[in-house]
């Protein structure tokens, strides 16, 4: 077995942990693989082709960190909108006194206190946000 083969059997099996994983730095690093491979085909010496496969592994890696840290920053409003329970609606029996009420939301009680200028009323609230294990509502 040559040496470009055993490359893209590493990159395969970097791709098909990364689907069974869901990281998107594995699939990084079989681009440095991948690039591994390509320096074997054009028969480089086996050091070249490390550091070849390590360098540009690398460089994917630290370039899809960055670009994944931008993205949060930029749309930081986004991350709340992909929790499942946003948008759900729950309601409310009794405020108490501390300014949070106990609601019912799929089987479980949960704290929940209202988003900020809402005032506290009884009655049906959506979930707008999802503070650690406290719901914030706003009327609906």
């Amino acid at each position: 077995m040559n040496e470009s083969t055993i490359w893209w059997l590493i990159a395969g099996s970097l791709v098909g942990i990364e689907l069974m994983t869901g990281t998107f730095y594995l699939l990084m690093l079989a681009i440095g693989a991948a690039a591994g491979a390509i320096a074997a085909h054009a028969q480089l010496g086996f050091t070249t082709q490390l550091i070849t496969g390590s360098v540009v592994g690398g460089l994917a890696v630290i370039l899809w960190r960055i670009y994944s840290l931008q993205k949060l920053k930029s749309h930081p409003e986004e991350i709340p909108a992909q929790h499942l329970d946003v948008g759900e609606t729950v309601e409310v029996h009794e405020w108490l006194s501390n300014g949070t009420a106990q609601v019912k939301h799929r089987g479980a009680n949960w704290t929940a206190i209202c988003a900020e200028g809402v005032p506290q009323e009884l009655g049906v609230y959506q979930i707008q946000n999802i503070q650690g294990n406290t719901l914030v509502l706003h009327k609906s």
